[in-house]
């Protein structure tokens, strides 16, 4: 250390590599900000197209992801999920619409974010009832590879008051 105190080159250096190893081992942003609202505009645009496949790019398809929707209590994985949701919902609709309110919150560590929302969803069903409640989203995202995927959602619908 004494020969670091009188060479003041070789104390550069070492605080240079010192400082380098802390930058390196330092959690990473993630890349740039990204507009979480258009994403969630494309997922929803997916969905109200009465095709759940249509949303499966914006979705990690891992087996242990779990999604919570209106019914039933929850999905296990991507598959379910998709597959549930056109039986239970999307093949007895002629239309449905997601009326966003203007309260998205984001949260982001690193690669993975979360946000919250809510809004009123319509749907109008091939029985002739419609289907009309507010509701609220809850989803986390993961950046893998530099595009950010739902690793869970939680959607749910609060009791009448």
């Amino acid at each position: 250390m004494k020969q670091l105190i009188r060479r003041p080159g070789l104390s550069v250096i070492f605080l240079a590599g010192v400082l380098a190893t802390i930058s390196a081992a330092a959690p990473k942003a993630g890349g740039a900000e990204p507009d979480f609202k258009a994403l969630h505009a494309k997922v929803d645009a997916a969905w109200e197209s009465l095709k759940a496949e249509n949303a499966s790019p914006f979705y990690a398809h891992d087996a242990g992801l779990v999604f919570y929707d209106a019914a039933p209590v929850k999905y296990d994985g991507w598959a379910a999920y998709r597959d549930g949701a056109q039986k239970l919902f999307l093949d007895g609709a002629t239309s449905l619409k997601f009326n966003v309110n203007d309260d998205l919150k984001v949260m982001r560590r690193g690669n993975v974010a979360w946000t919250t929302r809510t809004m009123h969803l319509k749907a109008d069903m091939k029985d002739g009832k419609p289907v009309e409640f507010d509701g609220r989203d809850t989803v986390i995202w993961e950046n893998r590879g530099g595009k950010w995927l739902i690793v869970h959602e939680h959607f749910s619908a609060p009791l009448p008051e």
